[in-house]
This record gives structure tokens, C-alpha cells and sequence, in this order.
């Protein structure tokens, strides 16, 4: 059994290590969607994670897989189609429009974790300087991008989306220069995959995790990230 957290009361999250072993990581259901939430929520280790017709679940796994900035594996032809540099790249101008497009049905699964209440609470969090989003763009279209939270040096990524081949690649390889440059220690990746380790992500003991969090939250401020980044040239 997991606990019921009470909307009612402040956000208050069981310790991440009570979380159950199956389903790896759900820890309580309940509470709020609301900024104080989530916010408490991420500086624990802890995010919301549930479908259509479900309560409110909040997850911590264990391991987690994240990726440090600096240590990102682009590929070869990555890198090339950087360097061709024929995708606009911004941040932070179309923040609901890439949510949306996260959200929208694909192929290879059944419906969607990112329902309309996930939305919108995205999207408070965006205009309170929380969340952000890195798109990629094609003749004014946009075609693919990313989304997710800063907190202090500590980006959590949420969803990817692409129309075009590469969009998501290219969005993610900008996150991760921008990450390093700006001093952030971790982007956490949350759940383990094939695809990010070939990015250079690796599994993190919770334990571990939850503890640097201490560390790269503190002396968290929100605010928009920069509009885009037309100057930005790979040459390697």
C-alpha cells in the first residue's frame, strides 16, 4: 500500500526510500498538481507520473538514469547535421505548443501520461519561470523540441517530441551545451533507456540522487531562458 496525501495540507512526500519495488518507484497518490507540489516534489527526487482516470501518483525509481552536461555522447552524424545547421534552434517561445505536441498520440504507444491537468500545471510553471522549453524549428514551423524543470543546477527533462528526423536530437545536443556552460551538475532522465544511454546517460543509485539534490536546488531562482540560439556554431 502506499500512502494518500491530503490536498489539503502542505505537500509533505514520504521519504523517497519507501518507495515500492513494483512498480518500480510509486510512492503516493494524492495531493495537488499545483507549483508548491511539484516543486517540493522534484527538490525530493519525486515526480508525478499517472494516465487518464487515474489519482495524482507520484513516483522516486530506483536507479535513475541521468546524464552529467559536460559528458554528453553526440554521434558522429549528429554532429554533422549540427554543423549543417539547418534548423533554427530557440528556447522558451513556444512552451505550450511543444507540451501539446509531447502530449499528442503516437504511434508506438496508448494514450498519454501528459493529460490536460499535467498541462496545465506545466504551463503555470513555464510563466512562473520553472519550466522550460527547447524547440527546433524549420521555415517558421515548429517541428520538434523538448521540455522540462530547472531547479537551482538540476534540470529534470520530461518529454521529447519530432516531426522531421533528428528534431529531438538536435533540441536535446542544444539543452546539453547549454547545461554545461551554465554550471548545471545533472539532467535527470528518470527513467532508464537504451536510447538515452547511447547519449551518455547512466544509472544513478536513488539514494545518491536524492542526496545531491540537497546540493543543486539550493538557492534556486526561476526566470526565461534566452530566446534562441541563432548564434550558436558547432565546430566539432
Amino acid at each position: 500500500m502506499i500512502p494518500c496525501l491530503n490536498p489539503e495540507r502542505p505537500p509533505a512526500f514520504p521519504p523517497a526510500h519507501k518507495a515500492l519495488r513494483d512498480p518500480d518507484g510509486l510512492l503516493a497518490a494524492g495531493g495537488l498538481l499545483t507549483p508548491e507540489w511539484i516543486l517540493t516534489a522534484y527538490r525530493q527526487g519525486v515526480f508525478p507520473w499517472f494516465s487518464a482516470g487515474d489519482p495524482i501518483l507520484w513516483w522516486s525509481p530506483d536507479p535513475r538514469m541521468v546524464v552529467q552536461p559536460d559528458a554528453a555522447r553526440l554521434s558522429a552524424s549528429l554532429r554533422k547535421t549540427l554543423r549543417r545547421g539547418q534548423f533554427e534552434v530557440r528556447c522558451d517561445t513556444a512552451f505550450a505548443e511543444v507540451i501539446s505536441a509531447c502530449a499528442a498520440p503516437r504511434s508506438y504507444a496508448d494514450g498519454t501520461w501528459i493529460v490536460d491537468d499535467m498541462r496545465e500545471a506545466y504551463c503555470a510553471l513555464h510563466e512562473l519561470g520553472w519550466a522550460h522549453s527547447i524547440e527546433t524549428w524549420v521555415d517558421g514551423e515548429l517541428v520538434g523540441g523538448l521540455y522540462g524543470m530547472a531547479i537551482g543546477r538540476a534540470f529534470f527533462g520530461e518529454s521529447m517530441f519530432h516531426r522531421a528526423t533528428d528534431a529531438s536530437k538536435i533540441a536535446f545536443a542544444h539543452l546539453v551545451r547549454l547545461l554545461a556552460r551554465e554550471n548545471f551538475a545533472i539532467l535527470d532522465c528518470q527513467m532508464s533507456t537504451a536510447h538515452l544511454a547511447s547519449l551518455g546517460g547512466f544509472e544513478m543509485p536513488r539514494n545518491e540522487f536524492v542526496a545531491g539534490l540537497t546540493a543543486w536546488t539550493r538557492n534556486a531562482t526561476p526566470g526565461k531562458w534566452l530566446s534562441d540560439f541563432a548564434q550558436t556554431r558547432w565546430s566539432s
